[in-house]
């Protein structure tokens, strides 16, 4: 009987401290980029932004006579040193109304494209000789939700970004973040396309349609398992000092048998 119990023990310890062992064992995948050391990648090509329906736009006319500079700009919002700027929402058939140049279709243009456009029609229709015209759109974004530092909606700070800044824009991944599953979620018309990519792989990730960030994208990043085991009450009780204390009881316990 002593030896059977004996048996028992030494068999329960032993499973512990396989455990433990794995749950101690340092993990290979919260470090990015694993797979390059110095190299040049080639990465997709890069998409301007286009504008779409329902997207806000502050456009403003400079110009050197103060008479076009009021016909252009109509004040109605402020751009926060002073000035007052014309919004001008975009409509569902993707047109704006522009004072004087009437109704334009801007869906599909880049800011830039729609600045040269406005900049032409004004010198073009001769109501200036030098006029800059820049078009910013006021509410175009990203999402990222999921193991970042700061979940949350983001602005674009330029006309591309890729989605590693996009996610130093959210504090980056947190080290419960799995790098190797990082979803994007993108609306393209009336389908809803969905990216899988591994952080830690950039020959692959440079590859993928979701390395550049779209207007809209929303950027999940999964927990880990360590993370995931959390939501439960002895999720993660490998890692508690009170489980290597119940290993350390054990284990006295098999020696004091095996003396005996």
């Amino acid at each position: 009987m002593i030896k059977n119990h004996r048996s028992v023990l030494i068999a329960a310890a032993l499973l512990l401290l396989s455990v433990g062992f794995v749950g101690c064992k340092t993990p290979k995948n919260v470090t990015y980029f694993q797979d390059i050391s110095e190299s040049v990648l080639k990465a997709t090509s890069a998409t301007p932004l286009k504008i779409e329906p329902t997207n806000r736009l502050m456009i403003v006319v400079k110009s050197k006579e103060p008479s076009v500079n009021s016909l252009f700009n109509k004040a109605v919002g402020q751009d926060g040193i002073g000035q007052g700027y014309t919004y001008y929402t975009v409509s569902k058939d993707g047109t704006i109304d522009f004072p004087i140049l009437g109704t334009l279709k801007v869906q599909g243009m880049s800011p830039d494209e729609l600045s040269g456009f406005i900049k032409g029609e004004i010198i073009g229709k001769g109501y200036a000789k030098e006029v800059v015209v820049t078009v910013n759109v006021i509410d175009r974004g990203f999402s990222v939700l999921g193991e970042v530092t700061t979940p949350g909606q983001y602005g674009f700070r330029s006309d591309e970004m890729n989605i590693m800044e996009a996610l130093a824009a959210a504090g980056d991944l947190t080290i419960q973040g799995k790098r190797e599953n990082v979803k994007v979620i993108r609306l393209d018309k009336d389908t809803v396309q969905t990216y899988v990519v591994d952080l830690t792989n950039l020959t692959e990730l440079t590859k993928s349609p979701a390395f550049r960030i779209k207007q809209g994208d929303v950027i999940y990043v999964e927990p880990n398992d360590q993370r995931k085991r959390e939501t439960t009450a002895n999720g993660n009780a490998v890692l508690n000092v009170s489980f290597w204390i119940s290993v350390a009881s054990l284990l006295t316990s098999v020696i004091l048998l095996l003396k005996k």
